[in-house]
């Protein structure tokens, strides 16, 4: 079943050998996605939203109907609370910038967990070093897991702002979102949650889970690079100045003052990247279309499998959770003896994508006591062919640099 899904992606007719394990980094792109960034640049290409002739009409519509469709894809009220950025990062800056150095003050505190990857750390160490805010971790266990004692005694009346991953993009551990965010809520505090792992593998409704902001990546779920989203509660976006300000983001000029247009265009300076919306929209299509059941189901089935034969080789260790089902298609490790990126690189030979290194997460890896780690994470197009050739090109490794079994 799955290779007929990979009949929709180029890329594989292309490299029908290489094993691409390396999704929570970014993933293939179908047929359907390119194809519809082509038409929109062949026969839609206008600036949008600055002019009245029929062709920028049309590429304003293509933009709305992008932010529209993104509304209905993550549950949101409206699309007016839909802001198109360029990935996940500059999502996160666009918040603590607009939201958390407007806020914050100081002995106030910003509660993260020292799992986030450094986009979801350093945009708030700038906006705590402006504000004099304080910044406070949620420790996990050594699986990742972070306990209600923790959530309680860390999130207190001095908190402001939570923002924590949904799922880690190293142990994939899925944090109790719902959890955190009604702590935070209880101290009147705004919870921001970082969803680029978990947006492309997992249904998420952000007014079920009362986020108030929500950002994501659309090149991890099928989309094009350049494309990134952040969702934000309306009351809270009127009231946040610009994160960039130029072009198509005002209402009114002056040589000394200007006045902003409403939400979200006050949020998207300059001439947008509709090339990356229509891409998003196209994604979104056709992941509703494949259905989150079936990608659920196989990555756990995937999961298993390559946890499974994982753990039977004495020389692999897996981090984080002795659970399969916990790591949500994400399992990181190393080999003994080996460094990690001698590891990329022997299994690289054997046409298989792996990543190697600190994943953007090296507060996680001290913690961990590990300087560098292995990353092996699937999506719905991967098989179980794959899986066998990645747990049998594991067994070789040691033996390229001279070790035993």
């Amino acid at each position: 079943m799955c290779s007929n899904f990979r009949k929709d992606f180029k890329f594989f007719n292309e490299y029908p050998d290489l094993i691409y394990f390396d999704n929570a980094a970014t993933t293939q792109k179908p047929d359907i996605v390119l194809e519809r960034m082509v038409k929109y640049y062949e026969s839609e290409n206008a600036n949008p939203l600055r002019g009245v002739y029929d062709l920028s009409v049309k590429a304003t519509d293509a933009y709305e109907n992008a932010r529209e469709r993104t509304a209905k894809f993550i549950g949101a009220e409206s699309a007016s609370e839909i802001i198109f950025t360029r990935n996940a990062t500059e999502s996160l800056n666009l918040i603590a910038r607009s939201y958390g150095e407007t806020f914050l003050k100081e002995g106030d505190e910003v509660v993260l967990t020292v799992m986030e990857h450094h986009s979801n750390l350093l945009p708030w160490q700038e906006a705590a070093g402006k504000t004099g805010a304080k910044l406070v971790f949620l420790t996990p266990d050594m699986t990742g897991a972070i306990s209600d004692e923790e959530i309680e005694k860390k999130i207190t009346e001095k908190t402001k702002i939570v923002s924590i991953a949904h799922i880690s993009n190293v142990l994939g551990r899925r944090n109790q979102v719902e959890k955190i965010i009604k702590a935070a809520h209880n101290v009147g505090a705004v919870a921001v949650i970082d969803g680029a792992q978990a947006v492309p593998h997992t249904k998420v409704n952000v007014r079920e889970l009362d986020a108030d902001f929500y950002v994501f990546s659309g090149h991890k779920m099928l989309a094009p690079m350049g494309i990134g989203v952040v969702y934000g509660k309306k009351n809270l976006l009127n009231n946040m100045p610009p994160f960039l300000t130029g072009g198509e983001m005002i209402e009114y000029v002056e040589l000394s003052s200007a006045t902003y247009a409403e939400v979200p265009h006050k949020f998207e300076a300059g001439t947008v990247n509709v090339g990356g919306a229509v891409g998003l929209h196209a994604a979104m299509d056709y992941i509703e279309n494949l259905g989150f059941d079936y990608i659920e189901e196989t990555e756990l089935r995937l999961t298993k499998m390559m946890f499974e034969g994982m753990k039977s080789l004495p020389y692999i260790n897996i981090v984080g959770s002795d659970r399969f089902e916990e790591h949500n298609g994400i399992i990181t490790f190393t080999i003994d003896d080996v460094h990690p990126h001698d590891s990329a690189s022997i299994l690289n030979e054997a046409k298989i994508c792996v990543r190697a290194g600190h994943h953007c997460a090296q507060p996680l890896m001290k913690f961990l006591g590990l300087n560098s780690t292995l990353r092996a994470s699937l999506y719905f197009y991967n098989t179980e062919e794959e899986v066998d050739r990645f747990l049998d090109s594991l067994t070789k490794v040691r033996g390229w640099l001279g070790y035993g079994a």
